[in-house]
């Protein structure tokens, strides 16, 4: 059970890229990081396209007015000649500049955390895990809700065979936010998820169905997808050629299938991210509208829900506890869960302790490249008119 006790000999020095005042997610990277403030201090940060705003937004946050920089690149150049210069850095910025800022800062000799999806392409990724290798540095992604501790309880349940043979898959992150072309008129984030030259390839298959993907991958580390086939749409039609809904249906390598659905037309939904996975003897299902809750269900026995936090549980799952069981943890435990690991991922890399790397279950550079790859093999059956693709 976690409780706030440094696991690392000191806070590492940590700026922040993006994540200002009009960020949507600024704030859940430094609730993640500075939860415990024995993993992270944020000491740095060239935080809006704006620099005065930035520089308003990084002093009210208690950043030294000199530490709050107009873009990346000074603050990286600068940072560098301190003998208190930052350590890491989060890349809380639209997709198309991830790829830059990403290099940038392993050049820079910084370990880096950044937004999902990754990059554009899976050969971006693959250029940045080299170069992290070469430099000696972590890159981590804030796939934040896999820092839910039940999805570990259900990997170890599924380890342990409790559920029998893996069958069926059911994935599914959707809402309904963005059910008319209102939310683009809105809002300046919601505008660059639906342009192709700053978004990618894709909206929700990359905004939403990356988290639930890598889920999935956290949970049944064995299952391997062997073909897909996607189908998507764009019902606002100033959306296109991004989908702002999508079917994937596909094919795991140990005969088993599986579904995704991911959309933000689903209007009127505020309980749609859930995973459900059917072996041959049992059934578990998580929902992130009930983090704490996980439902057992064995064919010919009554229905059992597991709660966050009791005895009962794996220790896998224990772990990374933090408040107890009868208080309710979300989101914002979740991500504090995988800053806490990416601070010991960037220490044990610095030591070079590679027994603990190989141990740690976190989302790094690997886990975000299979992400890209996802999206791209979606893409691809798409595009080809909603075909069978062989996953690449």
């Amino acid at each position: 059970m976690h409780n706030g006790e440094k696991q690392i000999e000191r806070p590492l020095r940590w700026a922040m890229v993006g994540g200002g005042r009009l960020s949507q997610v600024g704030y859940k990277h430094r609730i993640g990081a500075l939860r415990d403030n024995t993993a992270f201090q944020l000491t740095a940060g060239a935080f809006d396209i704006d620099p005065e705003r930035g520089k308003s937004f990084g002093m009210n946050l208690g950043v030294e007015e000199d530490r709050c920089y107009a873009d990346y690149k000074t603050m990286f150049a600068e940072e560098a000649g301190r003998e208190d210069g930052i350590e890491a850095v989060s890349i809380a910025t639209p997709n198309g500049t991830h790829f830059a800022i990403c290099k940038a800062a392993l050049e820079a000799g910084l370990h880096v955390i950044c937004e999902k999806p990754l990059f554009f392409t899976s050969e971006e990724g693959e250029l940045i895990k080299t170069l992290a290798e070469e430099k000696g540095k972590i890159v981590g992604v804030t796939y934040g809700f896999s820092g839910a501790p039940m999805l570990l309880q259900m990997r170890a349940m599924i380890a342990q065979g409790k559920i029998g043979d893996i069958r069926i898959v059911d994935l599914q992150y959707t809402h309904g936010f963005c059910a008319s072309e209102e939310s683009e008129k809105h809002s300046d984030a919601q505008k660059w998820r639906v342009d192709p030259a700053v978004a990618g390839p894709s909206f929700v298959l990359g905004d939403l169905s990356t988290h639930t993907y890598y889920m999935s991958q956290l949970i049944m580390p064995e299952m391997k997808i062997e073909r897909l086939l996607c189908d998507r749409q764009s019902f606002v039609g100033s959306r296109a050629p991004l989908e702002d809904n999508a079917y994937v249906l596909m094919h795991y390598e140990n005969g088993a299938v599986g579904t995704m659905w991911t959309s933000s037309v689903n209007a009127g939904c505020m309980d749609g991210h859930r995973i459900r996975i059917v072996g041959s003897k049992a059934s578990l299902e998580w929902r992130d509208s009930r983090p704490d809750e996980l439902v057992y269900e064995v064919q010919g026995k009554p229905m059992q829900k597991l709660i966050r936090g009791m005895p009962y549980l794996d220790e896998l799952c224990l772990a990374e506890e933090r408040l107890g069981a009868l208080h309710a943890e979300g989101l914002s435990e979740a991500w504090s869960n995988i800053y806490l690991k990416f601070a010991i991922a960037m220490d044990a890399k610095n030591r070079g302790d590679n027994d603990m790397l190989d141990t740690l279950i976190y989302p790094d550079i690997k886990a975000g490249t299979d992400g890209i790859r996802w999206i791209e093999n979606c893409v691809r059956s798409a595009d080809g008119g909603a075909v069978w693709v062989d996953f690449e």
